[in-house]
């Protein structure tokens, strides 16, 4: 069983590359990818971790892409970490990002919530601050009950203190993810585009412009979902990818490295035609097989 979906204190995660490393290996993992928002700086730390660990694992991004309507998220796979090109866009994002979480924290105190940044930095880790910070910290505080609620309640789009933030397009995350010597996966497919038959569009635009693959094995699909995109793959001749969206425990305390919310299942016979499809260039640390 892999997982190719992961993330660590350096975005919004709260276990450290290490930690993610070490749980993944205890728990009977042969391959893990760390996909952190928007930044590559917790990747060398994960492929030392594991080398260590002798365990599988793939260098990562997760990119948000601004769309019209839903959400669309990119998984880079096998991503050069030194990338230039890349690591500029990042900052850009991250700039926006940076941006954004002062205006939230505006509007949070024109709803009569005044949240310190001390106090929504404690619960981030080494790199990114974001939206589940802001949550843990109005649960600590006592306004809501769960960080869900902070979301559905103050934080999702179109609750009062959401405030967009600067993306990337489509084409310009792909291509990037193409220059870092990577191939792209579309996560969590549903978020942006919930009928298949939209969706079965979108891919016949998305692949010449750069997509490689799809995430048919989530978190939380059923066994009708993941067929559903496993037909759209094999008909637009995408690689298969999936993983569990993990952020940790404490984080979100129904999402397991590897099992997602108790049934994913990602095969390991999905490696094979990813690593096929990655370059020379391309970053990993592959254990031979027993």
């Amino acid at each position: 069983m892999i997982d190719l979906h992961t993330h660590s204190t350096f975005s919004d995660g709260t276990d450290t590359p290490e930690q993610l490393v070490c749980r993944g290996r205890r728990l009977g993992l042969t391959a893990l990818a760390l996909t952190d928002h928007d930044t590559l700086h917790g990747v060398p730390d994960f492929l030392e971790a594991c080398r260590a660990q002798r365990l599988t694992g793939l260098a990562g991004v997760e990119l948000s892409a601004d769309v019209p309507r839903g959400t669309l998220h990119l998984v880079g796979l096998g991503i050069d970490p030194a990338c230039a090109e890349l690591n500029e866009a990042l900052d850009r994002v991250m700039d926006g990002r940076d941006w954004r979480n002062h205006r939230i924290l505006e509007r949070l105190h024109e709803l009569g919530l005044e949240l310190t940044w001390d106090e929504i930095a404690a619960f981030a880790g080494e790199d990114v601050i974001g939206r589940p910070h802001f949550a843990h910290a109005m649960v600590r505080r006592g306004w809501v009950a769960s960080t869900q609620e902070a979301f559905d309640r103050y934080l999702a789009k179109g609750a009062p203190a959401y405030v967009d933030r600067y993306r990337l397009t489509p084409q310009e995350a792909l291509r990037l993810i193409r220059v870092a010597h990577g191939i792209a996966i579309l996560a969590h497919p549903d978020s942006w585009m919930p009928d298949p038959q939209e969706l079965d569009a979108a891919l016949a635009e998305l692949k010449p412009t750069g997509l490689d693959g799809i995430e048919a094995y989530y978190t939380n699909y059923d066994q009708a979902r993941t067929i559903d995109y496993l037909r759209l793959a094999r008909r637009h001749g995408l690689l298969v990818s999936g993983g569990s969206d993990y952020h940790g425990k404490l984080a979100r305390p129904d999402t397991e490295l590897g099992t997602g919310t108790g049934q994913l299942h990602v095969p390991d016979t999905l490696l094979d035609p990813i690593f096929a499809a990655l370059g020379p260039q391309a970053h990993y640390h592959r254990e031979a097989r027993p």
